[in-house]
């Protein structure tokens, strides 16, 4: 355990770099039409950029036990943030779209090793009964990261040019890598591990991984774009990622030595209860994160900027919660308690923002609700993680950290896809549902039009063009209404599928007194 300045530097440089991996994943969303522009994209092509850092993210968190172990975990971490801090340079100088993919997987690479590896390194730094304080700090940065992207990216974007989102993380990348090699220290069980010989090594596993949770990540980042199913592409690539996961599963739990040991889900009941409420957090976090930017620049004309800005209250209730949920663990809270007031109150802010949604909202309306995530958020994560790794000792942890990783990963992942794909789909049906209601046989309808067409032939129109004009803008309010339906919908949906997964909690097993997490060991 370390001491001192020492350890308070090991703390900013681990939660800095895992921040800014989960920064990396949402600040480019703001800028993608400015890329589109610079880079002679379309819409679908420039949606690589995103997709192939969350590929990359999703295949390297689970594996970065193993490689930590293989190479030592110091030495591991700094190629990565030397990696992540090279790969960002190279993406801000990228003359092509595919150029700008290929850097932004290579980043994903590093990235991933970042968030995965960060958490061990503050355990190891703080002593079993502060845990619940390291914790805190890495839950920081995973909450914090994807809310602020935005609000970083919609600055940079309104002030500067799109390649300074990528150099923001040159000089912090150069800070992190020289106090990676001046004060982060290796355990001594990764000191004294051996590396496995390549003839050993899971290289099927590896193999079905890749193949797997890559294929997946593809389809989920894609299909909407695509149209889902009705591409070939997608039906291929759906086909691969079967092939991959099936795979995987039976190579890790019949390997001697499996890159990614699945057996550690039936050592705990609350790991596997915790795998599937990370899937849930990453889910409501991402699809929250994704939508809310969406409504507020489509529907109510606000600038990526102001969007970004609505966000970080939120974004800093979650980081001020996160001590105070520590503590709270640390004096003795169960979790099984914790769990159902974050999901209450994470609850309540969806019913908030559904009841907020209208043509007429303004920034303020939007504050509390905002807070109000934080808070849920807050709450939810911190007990979920200690819940998931209590009793585990070693090199279980360790896996069990990598694992807990990626599902969160692929939550949000599918919680994008689908809200993305609801959105899409709900707009046309509740239009189909309302159309029936307007008709020019209806009074209320006719008056609007020639109302409409009054307000044109002011404005200098012939009274045809008038009429087309007066037609469109009837078009356009029912699109509004049509809007804020849907959007309305979602936000209950979010909150229903949080309710559904309260009961889980109740599978959730209280830890024995005393009985605390190491993870001296991970990854």
């Amino acid at each position: 355990m370390e001491t001192g300045f020492r350890k308070w530097i090991i703390v900013v440089t681990v939660v800095f770099c895992c921040l800014l991996e989960l920064i990396d994943t949402s600040i480019v969303n703001v800028a993608l039409t400015q890329m589109m522009g610079n880079l002679s994209a379309t819409q679908q092509e420039v949606s690589w950029v995103i997709a192939s850092y969350a590929i990359a993210n999703v295949i390297v968190i689970p594996m970065t036990g193993f490689l930590a172990e293989q190479f030592g975990r110091k030495n591991y971490y700094l190629v990565s943030v030397i990696l992540f801090t090279l790969a960002s340079m190279a993406c801000g100088q990228s003359t092509n779209l595919w150029e700008l993919v290929a850097f932004r997987f290579i980043q994903g690479i590093g990235g991933g090793a970042l968030m995965a590896t960060s958490q061990a390194i503050l355990v190891d730094t703080f002593p079993p009964k502060q845990l619940p304080l390291g914790q805190a700090l890495f839950g920081m940065g995973v909450i914090i990261g994807p809310t602020i992207g935005p609000t970083l990216g919609g600055y940079i974007v309104e002030n500067y040019d799109w390649p300074w989102i990528f150099y923001v993380n040159v000089p912090v990348g150069i800070l992190a890598s020289i106090f990676t090699i001046l004060f982060i220290r290796d355990p001594e069980r990764i000191k004294n591990a051996i590396p496995r010989p390549l003839r050993e090594i899971d290289w099927a596993g590896i193999g079905f991984l890749i193949l797997g949770v890559g294929s997946m990540q593809y389809v989920l980042e894609q299909g909407e774009t695509n149209d889902w199913f009705d591409d070939g592409i997608i039906r291929l690539f759906t086909g691969l990622a079967v092939v991959g996961v099936v795979g995987f599963l039976w190579r890790e739990l019949t390997a001697k030595a499996p890159i990614v040991d699945l057996r550690v889900l039936t050592k705990s009941r609350n790991l596997a209860v915790g795998a599937f409420l990370s899937f849930v957090l990453g889910f409501g976090l991402f699809a929250s994160v994704f939508v809310f930017p969406i409504f507020t620049q489509r529907i109510l004309g606000f600038s990526a900027e102001q969007t970004g800005y609505l966000l970080l209250p939120g974004a800093l209730a979650s980081g001020f919660m996160m001590p105070i949920v520590g503590r709270m663990l640390m004096a003795g809270v169960p979790q099984k308690a914790m769990l159902p007031v974050g999901f209450a109150i994470f609850f309540g802010f969806t019913f908030w923002m559904g009841s907020k949604i209208s043509p007429t909202a303004g920034e303020s309306d939007f504050f509390w609700p905002l807070i109000t995530r934080g808070v849920g958020l807050g709450l939810i994560f911190m007990p979920i993680t200690t819940m998931s790794l209590a009793g585990l000792q070693g090199r279980d942890a360790g896996q069990a950290a990598g694992l807990t990783g990626m599902i969160r990963q692929l939550g949000g992942s599918f919680g994008v896809a689908i809200v993305g794909t609801y959105l899409e789909r709900s707009i046309q049906n509740n239009r189909v549902a309302l159309l029936p209601n307007i008709s020019l046989y209806n009074s209320e309808t006719a008056q609007r039009v020639q109302a409409f067409t009054q307000s044109f032939i002011n404005k200098g129109l012939s009274l045809d063009q008038a009429k087309q004009a007066a037609y469109a803008a009837l078009d356009g309010t029912l699109m509004k209404q049509v809007s804020l339906i849907t959007y309305t919908q979602i936000f209950y949906a979010l909150g229903y599928f949080f309710l559904a997964c309260v009961p889980l909690i109740l599978l959730v097993k209280r830890a024995k007194p005393g009985e605390a997490i190491d993870l001296n060991a991970a990854h």
